[in-house]
């Protein structure tokens, strides 16, 4: 699927001289924290071996590719759109927001966007939304990586301010373990509060656990 020219499949109407970007987010199923985007524009002559699919990876892969990425990339740009955001204009906007925000923080300017999945945001340049791009085209594979990268670093973060919803384990995800501390904590300042099981914490109230 991938030409001479890095994250490029065959059938992409593309010319030589375009400056692509790969685009991809992190972080819409969770129920706390923001939305992550990265923007990338990779190097023809400094390939990466590895990249694919964020979630396909390890963690410990991931944190290997993420720097590599950063050293060998033209240019790459990580942005986000807060709760606040998310609970304004709905998860699917709000990554939208945060891809446009990427984009536009690179320091080099593309000509053409190519976004994962089956929505743009609109922006001045074009782009081209590519279904599974992630796991097609190189430069949204890295875009894919460095956003994953960023959200979980973020969550550990929130992890050090809020510990007793155990961020640093299942980054925001709504696990088992998540909607057991929500129950018994209640909803944070970082929850989503228009995701459904925050707004039923936040009728309900804290509920101790029987131990306490």
């Amino acid at each position: 699927m991938n030409s001479n020219q890095p994250g490029l499949f065959d059938d992409l109407p593309t010319s030589p001289d375009e400056i692509i970007c790969g685009v991809d987010e992190a972080g819409r199923g969770p129920l706390a924290g923001p939305v992550f985007a990265a923007a990338v524009i990779l190097d023809p002559m400094r390939p990466i071996d590895g990249l694919r699919d964020s979630k396909k990876l390890t963690e410990a892969k991931r944190d290997l590719l993420a720097p590599l990425i950063k050293a060998h990339a033209l240019a790459w740009a990580i942005a986000e759109a807060s709760e606040e955001e998310i609970d304004k204009l709905n998860i699917l906007h709000a990554s939208l927001l945060a891809m446009r925000r990427a984009v536009e923080a690179l320091q080099v300017q593309p000509t053409l966007a190519l976004i994962d999945g089956n929505r743009c945001p609109v922006m001045k340049i074009q782009a081209i939304a590519v279904v599974g791009g992630d796991d097609k085209v190189d430069a949204i594979s890295a875009a894919s990586i460095l956003a994953k990268t960023a959200r979980d670093a973020a969550l550990v973060t929130l992890h050090a301010a809020y510990p007793q919803y155990c961020f640093d384990q299942h980054k925001g995800y709504g696990t088992a373990l998540h909607l057991e501390r929500l129950r018994q904590f209640g909803a944070s300042p970082v929850h989503r509060r228009s995701f459904a099981p925050v707004r039923a914490a936040l009728t309900a109230g804290p509920q101790p656990s029987i131990e306490e």
